[in-house]
């Protein structure tokens, strides 16, 4: 498999300028704590909604942890991200019930009615859509949650006119 590389200048524009100053009291309180590499990237998400690439500097230069390390960590484990995300996370379940149930079906009207792929951000910043592999409502497959809201047994259309709403309420 090819590896596409990212160019600086892509880099560059897809994290903008972030106030590091706001990690120092995060990197105070884990910098000596053996096991603090992913308390240290959970709490720069929490920070900026995302892990920008000068955050990974810095805890590197005050930690002494290595910058291969926690990209490793931070792209094995889901949960970290590398980019920034939109104000709504629309999750679809593409589980084992979630796929029976044609979960492919919401993935593909979200993708249309948002203009997005998997894993992208509207150009509004309101919604980064999501496949994972299960959000543990097998029984409501296929489900998709918005935010902290779950919705189940659900068709494209109705994927569609929930979006649709919440586009509506947003506005307002």
């Amino acid at each position: 498999m090819r590896i596409a590389r990212i160019s600086t200048k892509e880099a560059e524009s897809t994290n903008p300028e972030v106030d590091l100053s706001l990690m120092d009291s995060l990197i105070k309180k884990y910098r000596s704590k053996k096991g603090n590499m992913i308390p240290l990237l959970q709490g720069t998400q929490e920070l900026y909604g995302y892990i920008p690439n000068p955050a990974f500097d810095k805890i590197a230069s005050e930690t002494g942890l290595k910058l291969s390390d926690m990209y490793g960590v931070a792209t094995f484990y889901a949960q970290f991200r590398l980019k920034p995300v939109g104000k709504i996370i629309v999750k679809v379940c593409h589980g084992t019930a979630c796929h029976v149930q044609n979960a492919n079906a919401l993935s593909d009207s979200l993708k249309e009615i948002l203009g997005v792929g998997d894993g992208e951000t509207t150009e509004d910043g309101l919604f980064t859509l999501e496949s994972v592999a299960c959000l543990g409502c097998c029984s409501l497959a296929p489900v998709m949650m918005v935010g902290g809201d779950t919705f189940g047994k659900l068709t494209g259309g109705q994927a569609v006119k929930i979006i649709k709403n919440i586009r509506i309420q947003e506005s307002n």
